[in-house]
């Protein structure tokens, strides 16, 4: 794994992870090798859910189907989606899957910086994305959601907190 990849991972843990209650129902879209989960379930959290379009996910296909794949509607406390957002317009559905006053935690280029993060993948510093950036946005307004915590990372990135407004 890419340095800058790795020393992400660690600083996502203390800056989102920890926040999570161990009682909230979470659910995590595009698990990918299924780190958070192994670090939600081997710190005692019992109520994890982990979607992909790929194994080793839980539940196996595309969020934008989760009526499909049994998940129901406000169903979960906290919505993960780390590197996501960019790839798949699936915040309607966070949104629906959301118990109100639930939060989603995401993490995604800053738009204007997103050139900078291919030259890092050319270079073997950033881990190569998996499908093409169509849906670059700015985490400070994202319709219905409040913003809790905003932070930008090293120029390049959006790490953020969002509450489920009502509508």
């Amino acid at each position: 794994m890419p340095w800058i990849s790795d020393y992400a991972r660690r600083k996502k843990i203390r800056y989102f992870l920890r926040r999570i209650p161990k009682e909230d129902r979470v659910l995590e879209i595009g698990c990918g090798d299924g780190w958070v989960g192994e670090y939600l379930k081997s710190h005692g959290w019992t109520n994890y859910v982990g979607l992909s379009l790929e194994p080793p996910a839980d539940l196996v296909g595309d969020i934008r189907n989760w009526r499909q794949l049994g998940l129901s509607p406000e169903s979960f406390d906290t919505i993960i989606a780390f590197e996501v957002v960019e790839h798949v317009d699936c915040l309607r559905d966070c949104h629906e899957l959301l118990r109100p006053g639930g939060r989603v935690m995401l993490t995604t280029p800053v738009p204007r910086m997103d050139g900078v993060l291919k030259l890092l993948e050319a270079l073997g510093l950033n881990q190569k994305r998996s499908s093409p950036h169509d849906h670059l946005l700015d985490l400070r307004h994202v319709p219905d959601f409040a913003a809790k915590d905003i932070r930008t990372i090293g120029f390049l990135a959006q790490w953020g907190i969002l509450t489920k407004a009502a509508t």
